[in-house]
């Protein structure tokens, strides 16, 4: 699909955006972990274990075919992506929590991602074992996701002045990046593109919206406050697709348009999404109580 150039520039492409990430953290987010330790733990969980456990469940109610089935599970292993912080900045949630979150999320899927997809592969398609990602294939994408990060956080930790000076302008190309992937996807399958969108365009809305509620509730219900429960809400229900796109795309990872086809479609649906459930959340948050009498 598409020209080999383009395929071969995926792993540099979302490198940049991790880089970004990298740009906004420093070691005390990492560490900040235990100042909301309920919150932090919960969201963890419902990311790595609870989330692909629905998603699968969605798969087979929806009865995908194996390789949107795949590239579902893949989406639900990718982690929170930084659109995450804006969307919490926006409805009030605790952003200082959702770069933590972020942080840990996206050296844990180093690990979890790997995992998800290898199970996933090897349930739905006939040649799983061959597809998945086996250690080689993880160091890659331990290169592409946390190396970038790193070197983020040395340039913030040793120049801040010019961490500062590119984080605007590393934050605006991330957003280009995130639509060219997307829109990538979506004009190299364009013959196909009306039955991927029949097929899996409800899966994914269903997903992410079960995403968004459980990562606000099930805080809640443990006695979370309103603005950690909003800032795991959006980590947990919006993914980062650019990641799950890239691993789907690149020749020397899984190389399936197929599978990254869910990744696209939630890619587009989450925006919209998250923007009725932030402000859906943000207005409960303001209603008043209403004293019994």
């Amino acid at each position: 699909m598409g020209s080999s150039w383009i395929l071969a520039s995926l792993p540099f492409a979302i490198g940049i955006v991790m880089f970004g990430l990298g740009l906004s953290l420093t070691l005390d987010d990492f560490r900040r972990v235990g100042q909301y330790p309920k919150a932090a733990v919960l969201a963890l969980l419902c990311q790595i274990v609870l989330l692909p456990a629905i998603c699968f469940g969605l798969v087979l109610a929806f009865g995908l075919p194996p390789e949107l089935a795949v590239g579902m599970l893949l989406v639900a292993a990718s982690p929170g992506g930084p659109a995450a912080n804006l969307f919490s900045h926006l409805f009030g949630g605790n952003v200082a929590l959702n770069v933590t979150l972020t942080a840990i999320n996206s050296v844990l899927a180093v690990v979890a991602l790997p995992i998800v997809v290898n199970l996933s592969a090897g349930y739905f398609l006939p040649d799983g074992a061959a597809i998945g990602l086996q250690f080689d294939k993880i160091v890659q994408v331990f290169a592409m996701v946390v190396v970038p990060v790193v070197i983020g956080m040395l340039v913030r930790a040793l120049a801040p002045e010019v961490a500062q000076r590119l984080n605007l302008p590393v934050r605006a190309l991330s957003v280009v990046v995130l639509v060219g992937v997307i829109y990538a996807v979506l004009y190299s399958e364009r013959e196909n593109l009306l039955g991927y969108f029949v097929s899996v365009g409800l899966a994914a809305l269903a997903f992410n919206i079960v995403s968004l509620l459980i990562g606000y509730s099930v805080p809640r219900l443990a006695g979370v406050d309103h603005r950690a429960a909003t800032a795991a809400g959006f980590e947990i229900g919006i993914h980062n697709t650019g990641l799950a796109i890239t691993v789907a795309l690149s020749p020397t990872l899984l190389n399936s348009a197929e599978i990254a086809i869910p990744g696209a479609v939630y890619g587009i649906v989450m925006f919209f999404t998250a923007t009725g459930f932030g402000w859906l959340i943000s207005r409960r948050a303001r209603r008043p109580v209403v004293e019994a009498s």
